[in-house]
Order: C-alpha cells, then sequence, then structure tokens
C-alpha cells in the first residue's frame, strides 16, 4: 500500500495515458468493423465515414459502454488474490493496457483487423499469471467469455445469411425490384432503429443516471424506429430510378435505393461497437483509480461518466488518424460488396454486437463483423469469399491472445523491477 501512496501521481497519470493510448488502438484498429462495410459498398467514402462514426462512436462509448467494462475489470482476474500485494494489481493492469495498446498499434500499421477485446484480455490473464500464478485467473469466466468468441462469428454469419436471403425473395428476385425496394426499405431502416436504440434506453442510460420502466423504454425505441423509418422513406423517394430500364439497371437502382439504409447502419454499428468495446480499454483504467483512491481491492470498479468520455475520445482520435488502414481489409478484401450486402452484414454484425452489449458479454466486434460479411458473402457461395484473406485473418485471431499475454507479463516485471 505504501508504494500506492509513494507514486500515487505517477500511477494516475499512467492510468489515464495508457487508458486513452489502448482506447486510440480501438480507434484505430477495430472501427473498420463498423465502417468499412460501408466504404466498400461504395456507400460512403472514407472521409464521410470517419466523421459519422467519430460520432456515432463517441456516443456509444459514452451513453452504453458502462455495462461491459465492469465485466473486464472485475471478471477475469480474482482481485482476493491481490488483496494482499494491491500495488501488484495497479502494475498489472497498466501493464494489461500498455501491452494491448502496444499490440494493436503494430497490428495496425500492418492493416491486421485483430479482435481488441482479445487483446486486453489476453493482457489480463498475462498479468495475473505473472503477479500471482494461475490461482489469479478466473479460468471459469475466461471459458465462458472464450466460447462467446467462438459463438459469436458464427451468429452474425447466420443473421446476415438470414438478411440477405430475405431481401433477394422480398425484392431482387420480384417482377418490380425497385418498387419492392420502395415498399420494404422502410421496414430495414425501423429495424436499425428499434433495435439500437432499444438496447440504449435499457442497458445503457442506467449509466448516466436516466431510468426508464421496460414499458416507456419499449414505445421510445419503437418511435425511434417508426421516425427512422419515415426518414428513409423520404430519402429512397427522393432518390430518382429508371424505372422502365431493363433488369439489371432495376438491381442497380435497388442498391443506389439501399444507400441511406447503408448509411443508417454504419452509423448503428459504429454506436453498437463504441458501446461494446470503450470497455478495452477503460475497464483495468477503473480498476485502478479506484485502487488508488480507495486504496482497497475491491469486487467492482465503478466506471465514471468522465471515464467514458476519456474512452470516447481515445477511440475517435484513433479513427481519425490510422482508422483507413483496416477498413479496406473488411471492406473489399473478405467479399465483394454492394450495398444490400453491406447493409445485411452491418445489420446483422449491429444486432449481436448491442445484444452482447447488453448482456455484458465482451465478445469481440471483430470476429462477429468478419462472420456477418462471409454469410453475406455465402449467400451466392463459397466461391464468392477469398478463402486466403479469411485465413490470414483467423491466423491474426489465434495470435492476439498470447501475444498480448507474454507482452503484458513482460511490462509488469520490467514496472515490478522499477517501483517495488
Amino acid at each position: 500500500m505504501e508504494i500506492i501512496e509513494q507514486h500515487q501521481t505517477i500511477f494516475l497519470i499512467m492510468a489515464f495515458g495508457f487508458g486513452l493510448y489502448m482506447t486510440w488502438g480501438i480507434g484505430a484498429n477495430d472501427v473498420a468493423n463498423a465502417m468499412g462495410t460501408s466504404v466498400g459498398s461504395g456507400a460512403l467514402t472514407v472521409k464521410q465515414a470517419i466523421i459519422i462514426a467519430a460520432i456515432m462512436e463517441f456516443a456509444g462509448a459514452y451513453l452504453a459502454g458502462g455495462g461491459v467494462a465492469s465485466t473486464i475489470s472485475k471478471g477475469i482476474i480474482d482481485g482476493k488474490a491481490f488483496e494482499p500485494v494491491p500495488e501488484l494489481l495497479v502494475m498489472g493492469m497498466l501493464s494489461a493496457l500498455l501491452a494491448a495498446g502496444i499490440w494493436l498499434m503494430l497490428a495496425t500499421m500492418r492493416g491486421w483487423p485483430v479482435s481488441t477485446t482479445h487483446t486486453i484480455i489476453g493482457a489480463v490473464v498475462g498479468v495475473g499469471v505473472a503477479a500471482i500464478g494461475t490461482d489469479a485467473v478466473q479460468w471459469s469466466k475466461l471459458g465462458e467469455i472464450v466460447a462467446s468468441w467462438f459463438v459469436s462469428p458464427v451468429l452474425g454469419g447466420f443473421f446476415a445469411l438470414l438478411l440477405t436471403l430475405s431481401i433477394r425473395k422480398l425484392i431482387l428476385n420480384t417482377e418490380d425490384p425497385i418498387g419492392q425496394a420502395r415498399k420494404w426499405g422502410p421496414f430495414y431502416a425501423f429495424l436499425v432503429g428499434w433495435l439500437v436504440s432499444l438496447v440504449t434506453i435499457t442497458k445503457g442510460l442506467k449509466h448516466i443516471k436516466i431510468n426508464l420502466s421496460d414499458v416507456e423504454g419499449q414505445i421510445l425505441a419503437v418511435i425511434i424506429g417508426v421516425v427512422l423509418a419515415g426518414v428513409a422513406r423520404y430519402m429512397m423517394n427522393r432518390i430518382k430510378t429508371d424505372e422502365r430500364a431493363d433488369k439489371d439497371f432495376h438491381y442497380a437502382s435497388v442498391e443506389k435505393l439501399f444507400i441511406p439504409l447503408m448509411v443508417f447502419t454504419g452509423a448503428a454499428m459504429a454506436f453498437a461497437h463504441g458501446s461494446n468495446d470503450v470497455a478495452n480499454g477503460i475497464g483495468p483504467m477503473a480498476a485502478v483509480i479506484q485502487l488508488i483512491e480507495t486504496k482497497a481491492v475491491s469486487a467492482k470498479s465503478a466506471v465514471t461518466p468522465f471515464m467514458l468520455f476519456i474512452g470516447g475520445i481515445g477511440i475517435v482520435v484513433g479513427l481519425a488518424t490510422y482508422g483507413y488502414k483496416v477498413m479496406a481489409t473488411i471492406g473489399n478484401k473478405i467479399t465483394e460488396l454492394t450495398p444490400t450486402r453491406g447493409y445485411c452484414a452491418t445489420i446483422a454484425a449491429s444486432f449481436v454486437v448491442v445484444l452482447a452489449s447488453g448482456l455484458g458479454l465482451p465478445v469481440s466486434t471483430t470476429h462477429i463483423a468478419v462472420g456477418a460479411v462471409m454469410g453475406v458473402g455465402l449467400a451466392r457461395g463459397i466461391g464468392a469469399l477469398d478463402l486466403r484473406v479469411i485465413g490470414g485473418i483467423i491466423l491474426s485471431w489465434f495470435i492476439t491472445v498470447p501475444v498480448g499475454a507474454i507482452l503484458a507479463a513482460l511490462i509488469f516485471y520490467v514496472m515490478r523491477a522499477i517501483f517495488v
């Protein structure tokens, strides 16, 4: 405890600095999952995607980011094991943040879409083992989280495939694709508004002290969905299409009509991503700050609005400076995307991420997004997928956890040598 008091200011500066660095890495690497499909399908330019994502990522992190942050900070390492030596937990969490930030920076420079969730969990496990031993890690909790990593790409792919088949049946394979697109488009927009607002209202708003009953939440979510459907109908009606052209041009017109929906879904995915992934940076930061302030190892670290604000800022800066690098991988290289395909991949991924965030599961947005894009490709057959690119992405997923763990353990040993 004396060590914490002696170096209190340094530890606090490091907590905010490393937390910001980690969330910068999240913005630079992971934001491709939110906006890669919008850019790859031609619905948005890189610049437009960055502006929309900056606003929505920040809003998601700030409004709905608290639920998952507490899981990351309290669930993986057993706090009781650190009660006799709380300074080891402080140094451990700082090491985890720095290690995760370094790996994300290296991966982003290479254009690899790695999982920030894998990175920080690997790092937290690494410092737990380095500081206390294998007893410090809650292996059963880790098992649940690992299971969610395998389930999430399958869920993302499954929902994306269903949505793709529904658009094919209701719109593309009909006598009047343009008319059907105008008819069904608002419904698909309603899905976006209702889904994302529902989870934000029920799970996120309590972190900023706004409490609505379940019924009030449902009604508000439906209203937001209906408003978005109305906006989509208005925007689609303003798009001019040539009804007399042959069928191929009809398909091109349908894709054109889906561009406004693609903008909505990209924004929804950015919001969902901000709500889930800000936890990776601020969870360990919250644990450190609570320890320094209370001088006690707590089962749950309070995540303050200011921490969510810091996390949101880090994500936005990372996105603006380096986000374009990884965007190309998800947007162009897995399968060829059009606005309808991009919509299906993004709304499916958004659904799974928001659901997981609401349940407090730190799933990997990268896995879900890649799974969803693969699901869209599978609707046209396995030949529509670039299996070499997918193989490379999956390999990068497997090495992320051990790299995060080893880096964090090394940084922890250096930090312990300096401060103890």
